[in-house]
């Protein structure tokens, strides 16, 4: 066993976050740790472990090394955990509700990032720079995605009148 902490030692030093570390280099690295595990560890008993160390790490090879390039990914689970509990108790201080589905629905999953994003410098000149043009189709895609909701509210608010809304639309557009 004692034998073993070695490359455990060795991707932990691999995947630490440094200044200069990008997803290449972090990737590159990782991958020569583990060629150099499947060469040095070579005896019967070492077999279940690097078995397992490498198809654990090709489990998670796709999304491992997102973390370097990106800032706002957090790195481990624990991380991730606090910031989804830190979205969570902001949401829950803003409308008072409890379960925030129809909050992530309504506002795109992109909106656990707005909080990081008003808090960066140059945010409202960055805002600037977007187009009139670029504007109006993002404003166009919001309003699509939200009209399945609206629809299904204003239903559920007054089943009768939403029914005849239909009719007369209906009424309006093949009857004349």
């Amino acid at each position: 066993m004692s034998r073993w902490a070695q490359p455990i030692s060795h991707i932990a030093k691999a995947l630490e976050p440094d200044i200069d570390k990008t997803n290449e280099t972090v990737e590159w690295e990782m991958a020569h740790v583990l060629e150099w595990l499947k060469q040095t560890y070579t005896e019967e008993e070492d077999s279940t472990m690097v078995d397992n160390v490498n198809r654990y790490s090709r489990g998670f090879w796709k999304g491992l090394f997102t973390c370097y390039d990106h800032y706002y990914i957090p790195r481990t689970n624990n991380d991730l955990e606090q910031f989804f509990r830190q979205t969570k108790a902001c949401h829950r201080r803003i409308t008072g509700l409890r379960n925030w589905n129809s909050y992530i629905i309504r506002n795109d999953e992109m909106i656990v990032l707005v909080s990081d994003a008003l808090r960066q410098k140059h945010a409202i000149a960055r805002l600037r720079t977007v187009s009139y043009e670029d504007y109006k189709e993002r404003k166009a895609k919001w309003n699509k995605r939200l009209f399945g909701n609206v629809q299904r509210r204003r239903f559920n608010r007054d089943p009768d009148s939403y029914l005849q809304n239909l009719e007369n639309q209906w009424d309006k557009e093949y009857v004349c």
